[in-house]
């Protein structure tokens, strides 16, 4: 008997909640007022299986595992300019059914991911597409980001796994590397393996214009994103000294290798050198069933100090990384990253909880902010990194397999017009570059991802370091 036959039959499960309304939080209010139809405000996510799954047991797992997790089941109430709130209706049921095999190539199915956002106006505002590619089924998933983020679809995913083959698709507790071991598995943005290091010393002022991604394109006016995809080997790490634990986590080394990629990026283009900040996403919900469903993450910018200053020239030069200097930059941002994911501040800061206060009407606060979007573009930062980390369930699909590889990208929407997502899975580490084209032609993204390719594999620990 299978997990959700269990449901059916009354076994303990997670009741449905009753329906109702849900005023947007500030993420939800933020996103929607800045939707564009340019630049579609999707998450895409890739899970590849061995076989392919029973469309009708997929479908049965997928509509439990949405009434298990009922804020998924959501449409925007119909809204008027002067009301004071954007609201969600909890539907209870979905109002389409999210699961569909199209037919055509895995391409097809991501070009859909980037340019056609699920409706608000529907519940759920989910999309999931089950697409044959190289002998391996794919079930593409894509998510109107203004209703809810990657990691909380994911945890329905899970759900829906365990439903499907009945396996225990519960989340495992983080890998513990040996005193030995060079390279584990992600940390993800909220955890890692950290010593208590010195203070992180003083960054860039905020009142530096950053650098932005020199654009390379042969279309400057085009609409929509691009995307890059590959899968590449975990950096490795220094060996865990016998009571001590690693002086720098994988999320680190991505930080790092985002970085060095901007920075040369920018050089071989000829561009002034100005601070790179890096927007990142930190995640501290639990991973077990409870998991709150929605945008959940605060985002945090890292910024670098003297050592991005100090190390400039040698980083961007052409030829042989300098490990040393590498090292000491490493290290430098984990006190800098762990200092920040210990603050206790609201998800896009105090702005924008004062932005999304329902003292004036919805349309006043959207012109106010899209306003505001506009005239502080220029100091935006210069990229997102999403470190989604480790994947802790199994995805066990049962006859359909246990997934192989899990893609993710976050939107790459102006002014930063570039994001960069990672998961890990399996010791791989799945990356997705994710571009404007209206910065970025697609030679140019790929041009960039191989870059960011060989930025990563030179953060990877050498024994020089400790001479450092």
């Amino acid at each position: 008997m299978t997990a959700l036959q269990s449901a059916r039959h009354g076994l303990p499960g997670r009741p449905p909640e009753s329906t109702g309304t849900v005023p947007f939080p500030t993420v939800d209010e933020i996103t929607r007022h800045c939707l564009t139809d340019d630049e579609p405000e999707t998450v895409h996510i890739e899970i590849h299986l061995p076989h392919r799954p029973d469309p009708d047991r997929l479908r049965a797992a997928v509509g439990e595992a949405l009434r298990r997790h009922p804020r998924i089941l959501i449409r925007q109430e119909p809204t008027r300019w002067w009301h004071r709130r954007y609201t969600w209706r909890l539907t209870g049921t979905p109002d389409t059914d999210p699961v569909s095999y199209p037919g055509g190539t895995l391409e097809e199915g991501r070009r859909r991911a980037l340019a056609e956002c699920p409706p608000l106006d529907a519940s759920p505002p989910v999309r999931i597409e089950v697409i044959e590619h190289e002998g391996r089924w794919v079930l593409l998933v894509t998510i109107n980001h203004t209703a809810l983020d990657g990691p909380a679809c994911l945890r329905v995913l899970a759900t829906a796994a365990e439903l499907y083959g009945g396996a225990d698709n519960s989340p495992a507790p983080p890998p513990v590397r040996t005193a030995a071991g060079g390279g584990a598995g992600g940390n993800g943005n909220g955890s890692g393996e950290e010593d208590a290091g010195p203070p992180p010393g003083p960054a860039t002022s905020p009142w530096t214009r950053p650098a932005r991604i020199a654009a390379d394109t042969t279309h400057p006016g085009a609409a929509g994103n691009g995307m890059f995809i590959a899968d590449l080997p975990l950096p490795a790490r220094p060996p865990r000294a016998p009571g001590r634990r690693s002086p720098y986590t994988v999320n680190d080394q991505l930080l790092v290798a985002t970085w060095i990629m901007c920075a040369r990026w920018n050089r071989m283009h000829e561009q002034p050198v100005r601070p790179v900040r890096i927007t990142m996403p930190v995640d501290d919900r639990p991973r077990t069933a409870e998991m709150p469903i929605g945008n959940g993450t605060r985002l945090v910018e890292v910024t670098f100090g003297p050592e991005e200053r100090e190390a400039h020239e040698t980083l961007t030069a052409s030829g042989a990384p300098d490990h040393r200097a590498i090292a000491r930059m490493l290290r430098a941002t984990s006190a800098r990253t762990r200092a920040l994911k210990s603050e206790n501040r609201p998800q896009l800061g105090f702005g924008g909880d004062l932005l999304t206060k329902p003292v004036l009407p919805v349309g006043v606060r959207a012109a106010y902010v899209r306003g505001l979007r506009s005239a502080a573009g220029p100091w935006a930062s210069t990229t997102l990194l999403s470190n989604i980390g480790r994947i802790p369930y199994p995805l066990d699909f049962g006859d359909a397999g246990r997934a192989q590889a899990v893609w993710f990208s976050a939107p790459g929407k102006s002014p930063r017009g570039l994001s960069v997502t990672t998961v890990s899975t399996g010791g791989r580490l799945q990356l997705a570059l994710r571009w404007t084209h209206a910065r970025l032609d697609d030679a140019a993204g790929h041009s960039l991802g191989a870059l960011f390719a060989r930025s990563l594999a030179s953060t990877a620990y050498t024994p020089d370091e400790e001479d450092s």
